[in-house]
């Protein structure tokens, strides 16, 4: 134990007392605040863990945690998934400080057949226990309302709340509305619909809000074959119109083969602090309920420990009871209620891939939302990326990037980008005229600027980049290397190559390159770095070798030495300029002499 534990609560005596069963424990700290809350196999050898010096050191939110605890209760249960359910129930309830959060306030809709004669068909978000059926929720209001819409073109039904018992009916005392003279209702408050049919057609809407529109579609087809035989014509008109929106909506709706009949489906997306989970509900092929839920991390849980709280809490939403549950890997959850199922190929493969790009399409749209209103998290997030692409020790905030330019070896330089956060700092840039190279010479150019770079760095005292990203391949990987070894700062920061043909990314040392996804974040920094660089430094290269070019003209004047011809250049900055220049203009950089040689010069051109 560290100092930091909480030396007065004996954690042994506490462990004596827990059973080697499965059930629920729960963490208090010294105010009797609830502060955490878990599941467990065996109770009394996962609250030891959190004790244990090895696990202990690993991570430093589960070290806080364990510093507040001052007393320990559990609850035992019979079963693995009893424990898996009383946590979930107990978090949403308790919402404990260190438990995943669930970020998800929002009130789903519900469509409820009501528990009436003549039952009634409309949403809700209000679930009132008077033996209704309610179906949902439906995360999508307007998915919600294009099934309602869908129900009341085929089975016309009342939409008043008269009470349509036998005996009202009977007595007469209820009149058709204006929803029975445009079709929308077939009367039954005047007994121009029986009970019977009208609750044949609640069931055919069942069927349909439960993914069974297959077995929908067969009974409206043979009512339709049995009318169309009798020559019923009118009502044979009436049934194809039904078949047909019913077939068009299950070609919609059927993702894949029918024969998958009730299954769950889950994936999940994580990012540092947060996860996303998205699950989806199959019927006899169809998607008939999808969420995507929010879990704000609080101890660094892994994705399956995250994935186990957000099935557990979808299921217990959706009142579902599905034996098979698609996963994207194995849950250590031993209940043989339920069968786990990570699908490799074919059409489970196929509704598991639908479930992540989901997740994935969330995922973004989420922190894209968090960026907008928080920049710095995206940087955070960015540079933490980079971290982890790049094998990094640390973030790398400050970065550098050389690039060398030359024409047939003349006119050799060297460029410097700096990015600071993830973005350019132009002030930061640097160029180099290259003093000790002769030719074009790439390997010997790029060791003068690394070495001439950092050697001044260091006599300056100034903050070391924590990543140098070399434009090119092993050569000058290694060039730039040999620099950082003769000042000494090879290990204080991380040197990469990359090399343009495949992007490939080159460490010291490394036999193989490192490829990054071409739709990584990573790369897409490296090569803006890369190609800021480049363009920095053919900038200079160009207004060098221009203004070499230029001075050169400027010498076969008579009375124009070298020295002059630069200084009119960088007076005027361009041979057009001074050809256009007055005496009196030119007079501030001449003598009288050079300034009638000049205009003569010019006059005869």
């Amino acid at each position: 134990m560290t100092s930091n534990t909480n030396m007065e609560f004996d954690y042994r005596e506490a462990l004596k007392k827990i059973p080697p069963k499965p059930g629920v424990y729960q963490f208090w700290n010294e105010s009797g605040e609830l502060i955490y809350i878990g599941k467990a196999k065996n109770l009394r050898n996962r609250v030891g863990s959190y004790f244990n010096k090895d696990s202990y050191r690993v991570n430093a939110k589960t070290r806080v945690l364990v510093s507040k605890i001052a007393n320990i209760t559990f609850t035992i249960v019979d079963t693995e998934i009893d424990a898996w359910l009383l946590e979930n129930s107990l978090i949403k309830k308790h919402q404990p400080r260190y438990n995943i959060m669930l970020k998800d306030d929002k009130t789903y809709p519900w469509i409820v057949i009501k528990n009436e004669p003549f039952p009634r068909i409309f949403w809700t978000r209000r679930i009132i226990k008077d033996g209704s059926k309610y179906l949902g929720p439906y995360a999508s209001v307007s998915m919600m309302h294009t099934i309602l819409d869908l129900v009341k073109e085929i089975y016309p039904l009342r939409t008043c709340n008269l009470p349509l018992t036998k005996e009202n009916i009977a007595a007469g005392k209820f009149k058709v509305c204006l929803e029975y003279q445009i079709g929308n209702c077939k009367g039954p408050c005047q007994a121009y619909q029986t009970e019977e049919d009208y609750n044949h057609n609640i069931d055919n809407i069942k069927d349909i809000l439960n993914g069974k529109t297959g077995a929908v579609i067969r009974g409206v087809k043979n009512d339709l074959e049995t009318a169309a035989a009798s020559l019923n014509f009118e009502q044979a008109h009436r049934l194809k119109h039904q078949y047909d929106l019913l077939d068009r909506y299950q070609s919609k709706s059927t993702i894949v083969n029918s024969s998958i009949s009730d299954v769950d489906v889950f994936s999940i997306a994580s990012e540092e602090k947060y996860a996303f989970v998205n699950f989806l509900k199959v019927m006899n092929g169809t998607v008939i309920q999808t969420q995507t839920l929010e879990l704000k991390k609080r101890l660094d849980e892994t994705d399956e420990e995250l994935l186990s709280f957000a099935i557990s809490e979808f299921r217990s939403r959706f009142n579902s009871h599905s034996k098979e549950i698609i996963v994207p890997f194995e849950i250590d959850l031993d209940d043989p209620g339920i069968r786990f199922t990570v699908p490799k190929l074919g059409e489970k493969k196929k509704l598991l891939d639908l479930s992540q790009k989901n997740v994935s399409f969330f995922k973004r749209e989420r922190i894209e939302q968090y960026e907008k209103l928080n920049p710095e998290v995206r940087t955070d997030r960015l540079l933490s990326q980079m971290m982890k692409d790049l094998r990094l020790n640390q973030l790398p905030r400050h970065i550098e990037c050389f690039d060398n330019s030359n024409f047939q070896g003349k006119y050799p330089v060297s460029a410097i980008v700096v990015f600071k956060d993830a973005k350019p700092s132009k002030k930061d840039y640097r160029h180099f005229n290259v003093k000790t190279v002769e030719g074009p010479n790439d390997f010997a150019t790029m060791e003068e600027a690394v070495y001439r770079r950092y050697k001044r760095m260091i006599e300056e005292g100034s903050p070391l980049p924590q990543l140098v990203i070399i434009d090119g391949g092993k050569g000058q990987l290694s060039a730039a290397l040999k620099s950082l070894k003769l000042l000494g700062i090879e290990n204080q920061l991380t040197v990469i190559g990359i090399a343009k043909r495949l992007e490939e990314l080159f460490y010291p040392g490394d036999q193989y390159p490192l490829y990054l996804d071409k739709k990584s974040e990573t790369l897409k920094i490296i090569q803006q770095l890369r190609d800021e660089a480049h363009r920095f430094g053919i900038t200079f290269h160009r207004l060098k070798r221009n203004k070499a070019t230029l001075a050169t003209e400027l010498k076969n004047i008579p009375g124009i030495g070298k020295t002059t011809a630069e200084k009119l250049l960088q007076h005027f900055r361009s041979v057009k300029k001074i050809r256009e220049a007055t005496s009196d203009e030119l007079l501030a950089v001449l003598n009288k002499k050079q300034v009638d040689s000049l205009l003569g010069y010019f006059g005869e051109g």
